[in-house]
């Protein structure tokens, strides 16, 4: 069984530079005085801000940057990442631990931040074969991931300092309007606008529902974002990739992680982005998720033909930028070179939910 992420060489263009960053940690990690050269590895896995494992004789630390190259405004904040792991320390513990954050560009050539490595296994496409899971078993570790979601979901977020992390009133509008337009941004030649699901989108936004208050949202909450103890399967011991956490409605947040849920069922159009195992047998379903959510917080799910459509938008929008940095050359990763294709068949498939939609 494979603990952690596994790294890879550096990526060609996503180099840091040794000797600038030897030198920055030295001064801000004073234990590391003293120690040779670091030895600097890259994460294979995410698709958006760039993760590196940083080992030196005596301690291990990772490092956060954004990716180069133009991209949106806000999604790959490193400041919003760092404040919120560094706030939830006392309140929801399953977070890496905070080190240091700057955004002295003249260090290393971005905004960065540090942070404490956990130990814990990732699971990425297949559970492991040494968990030796039966289907009761799958469908518990299924819950385990949406627990913490929902514990995170519930949340004193002024008690943790973040009340003014954001701001929940009209969350929803700003989400649609703001990955429309982010969409619009991205568009390349050969992808559609899809201005029939943006306009869609926009004439459903829900009246926040009074029994639905706002939460704090990790905003990209998945299996391969949890990491599970190596030694007990049904405890996370951290949640990872913070840069799309807000205050707003936990019902899209739950409608983002249910983009990436796939079952072995489901159409080709989401059968080509499945990563995660969620169609393993006894997996949860996705109505059984949302069923247990509505049970376990109280939140009113009447109006989930929008948050789906929105979960399967916004996915759309994050891979449709994704491609374009392939398409402009702004990065040489070779799994983005499909994604304008995984882009087209899911707006298919929106247009389809939009159809059947008792809106």
């Amino acid at each position: 069984m494979t603990l952690d992420n596994p790294t890879i060489d550096v990526r060609k263009g996503e180099e840091l530079d040794p000797v600038k960053l030897d030198s920055v940690l030295k001064q801000v990690v004073p234990e590391l005085k003293g120690e040779g050269a670091p030895v600097i590895r890259q994460y294979a896995s995410g698709a958006s801000n760039l993760t590196y494992l940083i080992s030196y004789d005596s301690r291990e630390l990772v490092l956060r940057r954004p990716p180069p190259g133009v991209k949106a405004a806000s999604a790959h904040s490193m400041i919003r990442e760092y404040r919120v792991i560094s706030a939830l320390q006392s309140v929801y513990p399953a977070v890496p631990k905070g080190i240091y954050y700057s955004d002295d560009e003249s260090l290393l050539g971005s905004e960065f931040y540090l942070m404490e490595k956990v130990d814990g296994l990732l699971v990425k496409s297949s559970l492991p074969a040494a968990w030796n899971f039966n289907d009761a078993d799958r469908r518990d570790f299924g819950k385990t991931v949406f627990d913490k979601l929902i514990e995170l979901h519930r949340v004193d977020y002024g008690a943790a300092g973040l009340a003014d992390f954001g701001k929940p009133q009209g969350y929803a509008e700003r989400q649609i309007h703001g990955w429309n337009k982010r969409f619009a941004n991205a568009k390349t030649p050969d992808i559609s606008g899809f201005e029939d699901i943006r306009e869609w989108l926009v004439a459903h936004v829900p009246v926040a529902a009074a029994d639905n208050p706002a939460a704090l949202i990790h905003g990209d909450f998945r299996i391969d974002n949890v990491m599970i103890d190596p030694e007990n399967p049904f405890k996370v011991v951290a949640v990872m990739d913070w840069e799309m956490a807000a205050l707003g409605d936990p019902l899209m947040d739950l409608a983002n992680s249910l983009a990436y849920w796939v079952h072995s069922d489901d159409p080709a159009a989401l059968q080509a982005i499945k990563q995660q195992p969620s169609d393993a047998p006894g997996m949860l379903r996705r109505e059984e998720i949302i069923a247990y959510y509505a049970e376990q917080t109280g939140f009113d799910t009447s109006k989930w033909d929008f948050y789906e459509v929105y979960g399967y938008w916004r996915l759309m929008g994050i891979l449709q930028q994704l491609y374009f940095r392939y398409v402009n050359k702004q990065t040489q990763d070779k799994r983005f070179a499909g994604y304008g294709q995984g882009v087209a068949h899911l707006g298919e498939y929106c247009r389809q939910l939009i159809a059947k939609s008792s809106f």
